[in-house]
């Protein structure tokens, strides 16, 4: 891990952010953006209001004015305080006063806007109410690519996390894994991350035997035992950030046919990872991992996507999977992570989080994605 913090964001990056979203919502037909409290607003602003706060917050970007974020009072003084805020005009509302007034002041009546898909439902339709002649569609149906090429210091962030989770484990292939509850496992893993840096710890899945042929299995109180294949897979947020990587160890040594199975998805994750370029469609590496399993007679067992995007939030666009046409670019991050699952026995899952380069991609997770054996 680098022993360097990042350069933070300043209000000048927030403000090409603004404006990249406002020319983004133009190419699509959009009047404008509205973006609720959530990761939208935090990376376009650097803003994260109080956690489930019922008053409308908003921050309205049309290509007609300077970016408004529409306020409680009570919230003001940290709205200004934000990194992003000097790139910002500040609209407050008192309680007892219409929010939604302060807002609709804003808008085209007849406007077409995008929408952060976790505005509240009820912001939403009290627009609508005040303009019975707009329209909305959610962000990422609209802009799925907003936050999916990141900038230099973004990645120099994604590259710091992705050493943290790299840390966190090499340090629990270190742990007794036989005779303790995948419970304990995914409370020593937790515990690496945050030692690591992270801030948040968004999922720990430790799936042992045959509970590793479920892809979302996370933690039970299943004993780990002796001979049991298990599938780790864990991530979260450092900086900002997020981290998502899988490796899948043996306790004790494996079977042929259990080498056997985690030697093909290694093999199918190299072959994704090597699909990654510039241009290239995001189905392409789909279909480069896919096909290693599908050849070897186990298609069947691979039940899902082989990648999603991850930045500010672990789950995000781009997806690899077919049918996704989208063509790859510089800056781009996203997991390759094919699986085999053969359900009552075990499963098999490698991820790393890739980045595409100029004329290929660059891995942001290096531990080994050879078999583990551990005790």
């Amino acid at each position: 891990m680098t022993g360097r913090t990042p350069a933070r964001f300043t209000a000048d990056d927030y403000r090409a952010r603004m404006e990249r979203a406002v020319h983004a919502a133009g190419d699509a037909g959009l009047a404008g953006l509205l973006v609720a409290p959530g990761p939208d607003l935090v990376w376009l602003t650097g803003y994260e209001p109080p956690a489930a706060t019922e008053r409308l917050t908003l921050l309205v970007l049309t290509p007609d004015r300077d970016p408004v974020l529409v306020v409680p009072a009570l919230e003001a003084p940290d709205a200004a305080g934000a990194a992003g805020a000097p790139a910002l005009t500040l609209r407050d509302w008192t309680d007892g006063k219409d929010p939604y007034a302060a807002t609709t002041a804003l808008l085209d009546a007849g406007g077409r806007y995008g929408v952060s898909d976790n505005a509240w439902a009820l912001h939403l339709l009290n627009l609508q109410k005040a303009l019975p002649d707009s329209s909305y569609a959610s962000l990422t149906d609209a802009l799925p690519m907003l936050r999916a090429v990141k900038d230099a210091a973004e990645l120099e962030l994604m590259a710091a996390v992705g050493a943290a989770a790299d840390a966190t484990f090499e340090e629990i292939r270190g742990v007794p894994f036989a005779g303790r509850r995948e419970s304990e496992v995914g409370a020593d893993l937790a515990d690496l991350l945050r030692r690591f840096g992270h801030s948040q710890v968004d999922f720990t899945i430790v799936a042992s035997g045959p509970n590793g042929a479920n892809p979302h299995h996370e933690v039970g109180d299943r004993v780990i035992e002796h001979g049991d294949m298990v599938v780790l897979d864990f991530g979260g947020l450092k900086d900002g950030y997020g981290s998502d990587t899988s490796r899948t160890v043996h306790v004790g040594e494996p079977t042929d046919e259990e080498r056997r199975v985690h030697d093909l998805v290694r093999e199918a994750q190299e072959a994704g990872f090597r699909a990654v370029r510039p241009g290239a469609a995001c189905q392409e590496v789909d279909r480069a991992a896919r096909a290693v399993i599908a050849d070897a007679g186990y298609g069947e067992y691979f039940i899902h996507r082989t990648g999603h995007g991850i930045g500010v939030t672990t789950h995000e666009p781009p997806y690899m999977i077919e049918g996704e046409e989208q063509p790859l670019v510089p800056g781009m991050c996203f997991s390759v992570e094919p699986g085999v699952y053969l359900p009552g026995r075990f499963g098999v899952r490698i991820e790393d989080i890739v980045t595409v380069t100029a004329d290929g991609g660059r891995r942001l997770n290096d531990t080994t994605r050879e078999m583990v054996v551990v005790d």
